[in-house]
């Protein structure tokens, strides 16, 4: 009976630092050696400045800029979660009708026009760092004017969300898609040339 126990201690202190820490250490390397951008958090830097991770969604809420998804855990990674609530939870359909009323307003839409439903429900993860293409078009009207914008701009800021769409996973997998924070940091650097002179 000692012997067992003993057998199992050693095979315990074996599989921990076999899963605790070679594999992880290794899994670690590995990822530095050949997906270096990616196992390093895809981190957005400019000019050697971190601006965030194209991973994460971050609260955009000022006017001149796109807005992100909601959040159920308000953005932060650490408790990175959804919601849990169910189809006929009064709650989800309270925060469902918030959501629609406050695009509407905050982006000047007719209550008619269908918004997209990234835009009305939280993401599973509620860091979701992209929107798709609609969600952004449709909140094109409202940057234009927060910047004073010049009229073409809304032009090159349709095209500017054309370039940098991303094409579902191997064709086939999710839907196209936008980063926000990608698409903010570069209204932020093509702001002043489409500002308006009067």
């Amino acid at each position: 009976m000692k012997k067992e126990i003993i057998n199992s201690l050693k095979m315990l202190l074996l599989m921990t630092l076999i899963t605790g820490l070679v594999y992880p250490f290794f899994i670690t390397e590995v990822g530095k050696i050949f997906f270096d951008y990616k196992a390093n958090g895809s981190l957005y830097k400019e000019n050697q400045k971190i601006r965030g991770s194209l991973l994460l969604g971050q609260n955009f809420t000022d006017s001149i800029y796109f807005h992100p998804r909601p959040s159920a855990i308000d953005y932060n990674p650490m408790p990175s979660g959804g919601s849990n609530l169910g189809l006929t939870s009064k709650l989800l359909y309270q925060q469902f009708h918030e959501r629609k009323r406050n695009f509407e307003l905050t982006n000047s839409i007719d209550s008619m026009k269908q918004i997209p439903a990234e835009m009305l429900f939280a993401s599973a993860s509620g860091v979701d760092p992209e929107i798709s293409k609609e969600a952004a078009y449709l909140q094109v009207p409202r940057i234009v004017q927060a910047r004073n914008f010049h009229n073409q701009a809304a032009i090159e800021l349709y095209k500017l969300i054309d370039e940098i769409t991303m094409s579902p996973d191997l064709g086939i997998l999710g839907t196209e898609r936008v980063n926000v924070l990608k698409l903010n940091i570069l209204l932020d650097n093509y702001g002043e040339r489409w500002k308006s002179q009067n």
